[in-house]
């Protein structure tokens, strides 16, 4: 039966395909329920929600240039020929606005979840921590405009943020383990409540000062790809030696860059309509067009088999299929219909994300039915390899017509993945999904 919470609650969690729900937002729902399975509750965070919204503004055209900064191998090399000439183009910055800029990370190993709180600030909080009572703010002069955030894979407490004029990456200290910053880099420590310290270790900067609009970290946390959607081509970095080599396709601004979860696949995105996927061994790229829109959202399958997208006009998914192991890019395009998506009166689909596990995809939509408006759609996923879908149920934020301003899954837990959604009221919450629990709170 299909979970629908009614106007005036607020979603709580699901529990074996059931989504419970209250009547305002507290702890108290969530020890009676998920929390007699999990042991724990995540309690929301609040922020200052206003400051998140209508930050995109017009900029004027941007002269580019790239250098060469360092190679990675002698495929990357191949593609660079010497010479990248400036480039004088628009970036069409309206667009930005569609593009799912994943500002809520979940650190991988640790239940430390990260999201953008503010123009210029990150907001860090260790669940974990029994002295962290309150967030950590982080904030520097060299973070501005802060885009897009991403753990690193196996790097730690490691954080790269995307900013005007390049990353911002930050690592956690502790007494007698401190890390080093970077020469050039002035360092910067902030703590709250706790014996965790975060300092700003290094800046990667970008060409000419470009927003930096797209973050990727390769799965064994060596390379972060990064592009801006001022430029048409993306940078890798070898993060360990601050060296960048610029790649590129195409003119169109890029509006998205993912890591396949193997790492031997890449996929890369512009605001054209166009689309790449590449092999990261030789860095080949197959070029592909969509008659949707541009690329809006792109969340690989657990296997890296398969990789699922949403575009800007459009209410249906499409999923890029690979026919032969790496390095081939002979791949097939094949529509994901999601019929229930009627029932919210809405035609284009605005987010996606994919846990893990492959088991749940979460769905947010621009405008629709009233009843429906604001929801998060949240659908069982099955892999035969095709996919298919089949809609839980609805996830209702708190406050007044509250919208998802940013999500993303983790999968720390057996019983089912966490949901984590920053919401245009000023909160953001967590949602254990726990459909591989017996237990009946």
């Amino acid at each position: 039966m299909l979970s629908f919470p009614q106007p005036g609650t607020v979603t709580i969690c699901e529990i074996n395909r059931e989504f419970f729900t209250a009547d305002h937002l507290s702890d108290d729902q969530a020890r009676e329920t998920y929390a007699k399975i999990l042991g724990t509750v995540f309690s929301p965070i609040p922020f200052e929600s206003e400051s998140l919204l209508g930050t995109v503004t017009e900029q004027e055209p941007v002269l580019q240039t790239r250098g060469n900064s360092g190679l990675l191998s002698a495929g990357i090399q191949a593609l660079l020929s010497g010479s990248l000439k400036p480039l004088f183009q628009r970036a069409d910055v309206k667009l930005l606005q569609d593009i799912d800029l994943h500002s809520v990370s979940w650190h991988q190993h640790k239940q430390i979840l990260a999201f953008t709180s503010g123009p210029h600030q990150v907001t860090i909080f260790d669940y974990n921590d029994p002295d962290g009572k309150s967030p950590c703010i982080l904030s520097h002069e060299f973070q501005r405009d802060v885009k897009v955030l991403e753990w690193r894979p196996n790097g730690g407490k490691t954080l790269s943020v995307a900013c005007k004029g390049g990353i911002c990456i930050w690592a956690a200290s502790y007494p007698g383990n401190v890390p080093s910053v970077r020469s050039g880099v002035t360092s910067s420590s902030l703590s709250r409540g706790s014996a965790t310290r975060w300092t700003l270790v290094d800046f990667l900067r970008s060409i000419d000062s470009e927003q930096i609009s797209a973050l990727s970290w390769s799965p064994d946390g060596r390379y972060l790809a990064s592009a801006s959607f001022e430029g048409s081509s993306f940078t890798i970095w070898d993060v360990s030696l601050g060296l960048g080599t610029p790649i590129r396709r195409g003119l169109g601004g890029i509006s998205l860059l993912k890591w396949s979860p193997l790492g031997d696949y890449f996929f890369s995105a512009k605001f054209d309509g166009t689309f790449y996927l590449w092999e990261t061994n030789t860095w080949t790229s197959e070029p592909w067009s969509s008659k949707n829109g541009c690329v809006t959202g792109a969340t690989w399958d657990p296997d890296g088999h398969m990789i699922l997208l949403s575009f800007s006009e459009s209410s249906s998914l499409g999923s890029v299929h690979f026919a032969s192991k790496p390095p081939s890019l002979d791949a097939h395009l094949i529509p994901v219909e999601l019929p229930e998506l009627k029932l919210t009166d809405s035609r284009i689909i605005e987010k996606i994300a994919w846990d893990a596990s492959g088991e749940r995809l979460a769905v947010s939509y621009r405008d629709g039915d009233e009843l429906y408006k604001g929801l998060i759609a949240v659908f069982d996923v099955k892999r035969t390899p095709l996919v298919s879908t089949s809609l839980i149920g609805f996830i209702r934020g708190p406050g007044d017509n509250p919208k998802p301003v940013a999500f993303s899954f983790h999968d720390k837990f057996k019983q089912g993945p966490l949901f984590s959604v920053c919401w245009s009221s000023g909160f953001c919450c967590t949602y254990p999904l726990l459909f591989r629990s017996s237990i009946q709170p």
